[in-house]
């Protein structure tokens, strides 16, 4: 069986849903070399979070910033934890709501996604940074 594990950043992106999954297929040429398997991929940030949705209409990625910012409202009266600003809190709450993780079949050495699916960054800080990824391949 093979397998490996990768680091890398992902550029800056400004707050809200942006899709990655050309970025992350950039630092992973290794995948052309796997007929089967999966890999994990993971954001070691608790301010933003990883899923797979819609690839093709942007709107469907402006439809999610503003459903999640009605949903988690950046008030600080709402919140105790504000030591880092008025999104700190608000992005902690939706980076849990989405999880830090998906994980994506490997076929013939490419992401074995839908036809309309794609790979998320979701940025909940409105300067997020660089967001730092750890994806595991496992394959045969």
């Amino acid at each position: 069986m093979a397998s490996f594990q990768k680091e890398f950043s992902l550029s800056p992106k400004p707050r809200g849903f942006h899709l990655v999954t050309n970025e992350i297929l950039s630092h992973l040429p290794e995948l052309k070399e796997i007929k089967a398997g999966i890999a994990h991929i993971f954001i070691q940030h608790t301010s933003a979070g990883l899923t797979i949705n819609e690839n093709a209409d942007s709107s469907v990625r402006r439809d999610f910033e503003n459903h999640f910012n009605r949903m988690v409202p950046e008030d600080s009266s709402l919140f105790e934890h504000t030591l880092e600003g008025s999104d700190d809190m608000t992005s902690h709450i939706k980076s849990s709501m989405l999880g830090q993780s998906v994980s994506i079949p490997i076929t013939n050495g490419k992401f074995n996604l839908g036809t309309w699916q794609g790979v998320y960054l979701c940025e909940h800080r409105n300067r997020g940074g660089a967001r730092k990824i750890v994806v595991t391949v496992i394959a045969n």
